[in-house]
């Protein structure tokens, strides 16, 4: 039989780690959430981690803000040099027909 695999949405795993440091007893508190208690920590974990950038959903990246910077700037010296790319083409097609 195939186990039917649970999504929790960011506030509900934000609010679960806020609850599971004012509580004393995790794995009681896990059982009342509805999740195991090693997820629970696995969340907290994730939480200290990436701070606010923490379980951001499907096919997004866990980035701290630092290598959110990173990849913004990767991504935009990526956009400049294709579009330098293409002006040298032009450069070169217009020069050409020019003669």
């Amino acid at each position: 039989m195939k186990q039917v695999r649970k999504i929790y949405d960011k506030a509900f795993k934000e609010k679960a780690v806020q609850l599971s440091y004012d509580r004393t007893n995790v794995s009681e508190l896990a059982r009342e959430l509805g999740v195991t208690a090693p997820q629970l920590y696995k969340w907290r974990k994730e939480f200290e981690e990436f701070g606010e950038g923490s379980f951001p959903g499907k096919g997004n990246l866990k980035l701290c803000p630092e290598q959110e910077k990173i990849h913004e700037l990767e991504k935009r010296l990526k956009d400049a040099e294709l579009e330098r790319d293409i002006l040298k083409k032009a450069i070169g097609i217009f020069s050409k027909s020019g003669r």
